[in-house]
């Protein structure tokens, strides 16, 4: 075998190693985002579930629930419903003076739930789609970059 041969074998071989590298990278992370997707559903209807429990508690703050409730969560804007459920929780509080209804303390727990699966959905998905790698081959093609669902309240 001839230098010039081994050298094409060589640079073959490598440039397949790093197809398939960049191949299962980018399966990767679209089950990430796939994962990711879910989990801001669920973190949504956790949310829309309190809302409808803190409408249905407290008649006089129904409206400000049922407004709450109408602010979708998108990929880009997820603080603006959690600043809006941050202000919800707040009423709710000075309405039941320091009482909180199991009703509210239960949906009030799954929504920390949601969040706590969606924050980790999020931190996988960066962990990957961050790497210098991923991010030079583009492998994250024109996903945005999550943001973590802090807390509102």
């Amino acid at each position: 075998m001839t230098f010039g041969v081994a050298v094409v074998v060589i640079a073959v071989v490598c440039a397949t190693l790093v197809a398939a590298w960049a191949f299962q990278t980018a399966q990767r992370l679209h089950r990430l985002h796939i994962r990711l997707d879910r989990s801001r559903d669920a973190l949504q209807a956790a949310l829309d579930r309190r809302c409808a429990v803190v409408a249905a508690l407290f008649p006089e703050l129904s409206v400000q629930a049922h407004e709450t409730e109408s602010i979708r969560i998108g990929k880009d804007d997820l603080q603006c419903r959690l600043r809006a459920e941050g202000e919800l929780m707040q009423e709710v509080s000075s309405q039941s003076e320091g009482s909180t209804p199991a009703e509210v303390r239960d949906a009030h727990t799954r929504v920390e739930l949601a969040r706590r699966f969606y924050n980790d959905a999020v931190a996988d998905t960066l962990a990957l789609q961050l790497r210098p790698m991923v991010r030079l081959l583009r492998l994250g093609g024109t996903a945005t970059v999550p943001q973590f669902a802090v807390d509102g309240q």
